[in-house]
């Protein structure tokens, strides 16, 4: 008789409190839970210096908000970007992935762009536009309307992307995928406060892209 285990996700949450970073890591771990996964959530940043812990890991969600010393981030990083290029995927929302570490260039070539401006702040409203109805992470997610935030990135032209939104006529990715080595990276600009995690459409394409871009 064999014996299924759950996948291994480790979600790594913190910096800057103000988009309440272990609020919604705990949205992310049931959300993960439901789809399988052993979740577990870790507010120390040493955490991604733990080349073990991440290469066994099937799922990196990464959740940190602008909230490290240049010299420490260069010091943490690398074992996540072995760790992915190994087969580890990478997970992340808004700032806790786009804007984590911004003098970090190898970290921002790994997950695909990194956030510049959010022109309005809070409280503007614009449309989440599904850019790849095939792939699993949209999959019964259709274009919907959000009142948030609404990011401007810099990013990779080898991105996939999923969603886009219209930025002055330009359609400025949402979500989109990436590989990193033998690891997959996914990762959506939404996701200012816990309630727009929380957005019904938004939180789908967050849980499948998670489980998406995990090992396995």
């Amino acid at each position: 008789m064999s014996t299924t285990h759950p996948r291994d996700a480790v979600i790594v949450a913190g910096g800057w409190s103000g988009h309440r970073p272990l609020e919604v890591a705990e949205i992310m771990a049931r959300e993960l839970r439901a789809e399988g996964f052993a979740a577990e959530i870790s507010d120390r940043l040493s955490t991604l210096a733990d080349a073990e812990r991440l290469a066994a890991a099937d799922l990196v969600v990464l959740n940190w908000h602008m909230g490290v010393e240049p010299e420490q981030v260069h010091l943490e990083l690398h074992p996540l970007l072995d760790a992915v290029a190994a087969g580890t995927g990478l997970a992340g929302i808004h700032a806790g992935l786009g804007d984590a570490f911004r003098l970090e260039v190898d970290f921002q070539f790994m997950v695909g762009g990194q956030w510049v401006a959010h022109p309005g702040d809070d409280g503007v409203t614009y449309t989440v536009n599904i850019a790849d109805r095939a792939h699993p992470a949209t999959a019964g997610v259709d274009d919907f309307v959000v009142v948030s935030e609404k990011y401007y990135m810099q990013y990779d032209p080898a991105v996939h992307v999923l969603a886009t939104t219209d930025f002055d006529g330009i359609a400025m990715p949402i979500a989109w995928t990436k590989g990193w080595g033998a690891g997959r990276v996914f990762y959506s600009s939404l996701g200012h406060q816990p309630d727009i995690v929380e957005l019904p459409p938004a939180l789908a394409l967050m849980r499948q892209g998670f489980a998406w871009a995990a090992r396995g």
